[in-house]
């Protein structure tokens, strides 16, 4: 779904598809994602663009630094790459018997330096970290599969769009074989959830879209990391794996789902 531009209000753009409303008359553009700024990026260098749930506004390109983006865009990035060690500490507390942790992504449309930041961190002689890649849809039930066939396996389903679009079958598939898994910010059907607030991220968007508006440039406007997150846990998926979420768990637990 994509907002209409108009000379009033700006817009808003939540998909790579939406590059076409900047033919229209259009003082802001928000965009949601990163294939949908990369897409408006390459229609317009004059139109300010403010962005929300982007991983590495450096590493694609979008701006110079955070603290001073340069061009027409700045933003909100979503994850720092340091997250990924959270996430493998975590899956390690909630179900200390995981030996075999795949990590589920789309090289295609996946930020690599998640994957690099967990391999750097210090070996551990009781977990394996596996690249378990996933190129399109139908892949997923297969490469799950072949993962679950050794016990003692548990998933991060790492930042993706490719996993935020298929994530209802990842959800489905780790039930089916018994796979405890993280997911890296909120979906109530899913075991561990820890990352960003993301409707506090888009939020946040509004106030520079309101300075862009009375004069600033978003070249001058740093870009920000998020300032709300949240450790969501779901004891009936628990309970189905048969996994007890410990105490210390759970009392740090923003949401507990029964």
């Amino acid at each position: 779904m994509a907002g209409t531009c108009n000379s009033k209000s700006g817009g808003l753009v939540v998909s790579p598809s939406a590059f076409k409303r900047v033919t229209l008359p259009c003082e802001v553009i928000v965009a949601r994602s990163t294939p949908a700024v990369a897409a408006l990026i390459k229609e317009t260098r004059t139109i300010p663009i403010v962005f929300a749930y982007v991983v590495d506004p450096m590493g694609s390109g979008f701006v110079q630094s955070f603290p001073r983006p340069g061009g027409n865009v700045t933003g909100f990035q979503t994850y720092e790459f340091t997250f990924a060690g959270k996430w493998l500490q975590l899956l390690m507390e909630a179900v200390p018997s995981v030996r075999r942790v795949g990590l589920i992504h789309n090289p295609a449309t996946a930020p690599p330096g998640f994957l690099l930041a967990l391999e750097a961190l210090p070996p551990s002689p009781s977990v394996q970290l596996i690249r378990a890649p996933v190129h399109n849809a139908a892949e997923i039930g297969a490469v799950i599969a072949e993962f679950a066939r050794e016990p003692g396996g548990g998933l991060i389903i790492m930042p993706d769009t490719f996993n935020d679009a298929n994530h209802e079958e990842i959800v489905v598939l780790a039930a089916k074989y018994g796979l405890p898994a993280v997911y890296t910010h909120r979906f109530d059907d899913g075991l561990i959830c820890y990352g960003p607030d993301l409707s506090d991220v888009l939020r946040r968007t509004a106030p520079y879209v309101d300075r862009i508006l009375r004069g600033e440039k978003p070249g001058e406007l740093p870009v920000q990391a998020p300032t709300k997150y949240e450790l969501v846990i779901n004891l009936k998926i628990a309970n189905a794996l048969g996994v007890t979420i410990p105490p210390s768990l759970l009392a740090i637990a923003d949401d507990i789902l029964q």
